[in-house]
């Protein structure tokens, strides 16, 4: 179902507010689309890992380094090889619970 174009960017982030607006903003300013976002708290409460679902298209290379320049950004990884069910039982859950309500 899903492209094998595309690839997982692994962040540890400082975790406070405005972080994931000034990571989403990186990629707003370079319009580079983000397929799917995941963050959460660490054991560390002052540390978030975020998992950003993108296209692994000629511009990774230039939007890794753009992470990486971030001051809230505290490491940062690709994954090519992952799980992409990750991504769908979230749609799922939320598409769940949505059905509940009505």
């Amino acid at each position: 179902m899903h492209k094998t174009a595309d690839i997982i960017i692994q962040l540890t982030v400082n975790n406070h507010p405005g972080v994931m607006s000034q990571i989403t903003g990186l990629f707003t300013r370079r319009a580079f689309n983000l397929e799917g976002i995941l963050c959460g708290r660490l054991e560390n409460a002052k540390v978030s890992r975020m998992y950003l679902l993108v296209k692994n298209d000629h511009r990774i290379d230039q939007i890794t380094k753009q992470l990486e320049k971030l001051y809230d950004v505290l490491e940062v990884s690709l994954h090519e090889n992952y799980d992409y069910t990750l991504f769908d039982n979230i749609h799922e859950l939320i598409k769940d619970n949505r059905e509940d309500l009505l």
